[in-house]
C-alpha cells in the first residue's frame, strides 16, 4: 500500500489496478486489496463523486449498462452521447474518457482478463469478439435484452457482496454468463448493423478504424483516402455526413486525447511527448495544443 500512497499526481492516470481506479477516479477512500481482480457495482454508486472521467487507459476491461442519466463517452475516435439502455464495452488499454456525467443509473463491472483464465481456453477476444479494438463497442438494447443483462449484473453484485469460500469460482462463472449473454445479443446486433450499413457508412467506419490504429504515423486526409482507394473529397463527404466531423477533425481529436494522456500520465517532457507523437518539433506540438485547448502543454499539464 505504501507504494500506492507515494505516487505522484501526474502518474496516477496510469491505471494499472482496480484498487487504484476505485481510489483515484471514484474517490473511494475505503481500503481495498491491491491485487483486486473484479469490481462490480451500480453507476449510482460509482459516479456519486464523479462528474467526468479524464482521458486514460485501464489495464482491465469495463462493461456498463446505462439505464438513466446524462453520460457521454470518448472511445477511441468516437465522441458520443449515450442513450438509455446503451451497453458500453471498453477493452483493456483502450483510450477512454467522459466529459459529462450526471444523475446516472445503471450497472458496471471492471475485471482483469486473467481472472477468467481458469474458465476459458482461448484468448478473451477469440471467445468474445466485442473486446477487439476494431469491434463496435456501444450497442443499444431493447427492454427484454436490458432486463436480461440487468439480472446478470445483479447476480454478480449479490455474489460479490457475500462471504463464501467459493466466491471467486462463483464470480468467474457469473461473469462468464454475463459475457455470454452479451455475446448472444451482440451477434444479432452486428448482423443487423452490417445488413443496414450502406457503402458510404462502411467507408466512414473503415476510416475511423484506420485512424484509431495509425493516427500517430498518419496525419493527412490524403493518406487515408489513398489507403481506402477513394478521393480525399469523397472521403471528406462521407465522413462528414456519417459522423458530423471532418476527417481532419477526427484525426486531431484522437491525437489531442492521446496528448492529454501523455501529459497527465507520464513524466515525459513536452519535447519527448512531441517526439513520441511524431510532431516535427516541440513548437509544432505546442501550437497544436494551444490552438485546440487555449493552453500551452505546460499549462494544460497543470490543469489536468
Amino acid at each position: 500500500m505504501e507504494k500506492i500512497r507515494t505516487l505522484k499526481k501526474k502518474e496516477i492516470l496510469n491505471i494499472e489496478t482496480l484498487e487504484m481506479f476505485e481510489r483515484i477516479i471514484n474517490r473511494n477512500p475505503d481500503q481495498r486489496d491491491i491485487d483486486l481482480m473484479v469490481m462490480p457495482g451500480t453507476l449510482e454508486d460509482k459516479h456519486k463523486n464523479c462528474e467526468t472521467i479524464p482521458a486514460l487507459r485501464r489495464q482491465f476491461n469495463l462493461i456498463y449498462l446505462l439505464l438513466e442519466g446524462e453520460h457521454d463517452v470518448k472511445l477511441g475516435a468516437d465522441h458520443l452521447q449515450l442513450n438509455p439502455n446503451d451497453l458500453v464495452i471498453v477493452p483493456e488499454n483502450m483510450l477512454y474518457a467522459s466529459d459529462h456525467i450526471k444523475d446516472c443509473r445503471g450497472f458496471c463491472i471492471h475485471f482483469k482478463t486473467e481472472f477468467l483464465k481458469p474458465q476459458i481456453s482461448k484468448q478473451l477476444t477469440e471467445e468474445f469478439p466485442y473486446f477487439h479494438f476494431d469491434a463496435p463497442h456501444i450497442i443499444n438494447l431493447n427492454q427484454n435484452e436490458s432486463e436480461l443483462i440487468q439480472t446478470s449484473f445483479k447476480n454478480i453484485i449479490e455474489e460479490y457482496d457475500r462471504t463464501s469460500t467459493e466466491k471467486n469460482f462463483l464470480l468467474c462463472n457469473l461473469i462468464l454468463i454475463l459475457l455470454l449473454r452479451v455475446r448472444e445479443i451482440y451477434r444479432t446486433r452486428v448482423l443487423e448493423l452490417k445488413k443496414n450499413t450502406g457503402r458510404r457508412e462502411q467507408i466512414a467506419n473503415n476510416f475511423k478504424l484506420l485512424v484509431e490504429k495509425q493516427f500517430i504515423e498518419t496525419r493527412t486526409v490524403n493518406e487515408y483516402a489513398k489507403m481506402l482507394h477513394i478521393s480525399p473529397k469523397h472521403l471528406s463527404e462521407v465522413v462528414g455526413q456519417t459522423f458530423g466531423r471532418s476527417p481532419l477533425q477526427i484525426i486531431h481529436d484522437i491525437l489531442l486525447l492521446e496528448a492529454k494522456v501523455q501529459l497527465r500520465s507520464t513524466n515525459k517532457s513536452v519535447s519527448e511527448i512531441a517526439f513520441y507523437l511524431q510532431f516535427d518539433d516541440s513548437p509544432h506540438f505546442t501550437h497544436f495544443i494551444k490552438r485546440r485547448t487555449g493552453f500551452s502543454p505546460q499549462e494544460l499539464r497543470k490543469k489536468l
